[in-house]
Parts: C-alpha cells; sequence; structure tokens
C-alpha cells in the first residue's frame, strides 16, 4: 500500500466522506481559507496516477471517487508502522502505550478483552 502525504491524506478523508465528487465539491469541504483549484486538481490527478482515486467524466468534467477503502488504508498504514518501527512487534505496540500512560483503565479492559478473544480464536 502506497503512503499518502498529508495534502493527499486531507483530500481522501473528504472523498471517503462525500463518496465522490467533484473538485469543486471537494474544495467545499476544505475549512476557510479554501485552497486554489489548481492546487486541489493537481493532488487529485497524482492519486488517480497512484490508482488511489477513480473518475467518471462527463465531458471535460471529472467527478472522482475513491478505489481504496478508509479501513483499507487504515490498515495498510498501522501494519507499516509497527513494521518500521515496532519490529512487527505487538508487545513493542502495548509496551509503548502503557510507558506513555495513553490509555486508561476502560480501554486497557478492552485490550485485555480483544486479547483474550483472540488467544481463544488461536487456541480453538
Amino acid at each position: 500500500m502506497v503512503t499518502l502525504t498529508k495534502a493527499e491524506e486531507k483530500i481522501m478523508k473528504i472523498l471517503w466522506g462525500i463518496g465522490k465528487g467533484f473538485i469543486k465539491d471537494i474544495i467545499e469541504q476544505y475549512p476557510d481559507p479554501k485552497p486554489p483549484y489548481n492546487s486541489v486538481s493537481t493532488i487529485v490527478r497524482v492519486l488517480v496516477q497512484k490508482d488511489i482515486v477513480g473518475f467518471k467524466a462527463y465531458g471535460n468534467s471529472h467527478q472522482y471517487y475513491p478505489l481504496v477503502t478508509k479501513e483499507a488504508y487504515s490498515k495498510g498504514q498501522l501494519s507499516r508502522l509497527v513494521k518500521d518501527y515496532y519490529n512487527n512487534s505487538l508487545t513493542q505496540v502495548v509496551n509503548f502505550f502503557s510507558e506513555s500512560k495513553k490509555l486508561d483503565e476502560k480501554e486497557l479492559d478492552e485490550v485485555m478483552r480483544m486479547l483474550e478473544d483472540l488467544k481463544k480464536q488461536k487456541n480453538g
């Protein structure tokens, strides 16, 4: 899975949210000040070249839509992060969160439940 730039991710988040749209529809989703039309259009064309976005032509206009789901992209990025920064070790990931104290007790309980379910599946 290809890694997107921040600008590309912003456009993808918009497309995942609206489903499909023209450049003007994408720009409408940005907060003020809105980016220039040509800048957004250039980034969308790059996403098309990367096979992340598809389009349907209506004369000279193009309606764009995501070819990759948000879930698939997120999963790929998380897998890459765990592989590249945590030696592909879930133990190191959990250790990071436990040391940085970013998990509250409710989240820890949920993680423990999920791990117990996973353990049952592996043994079952």
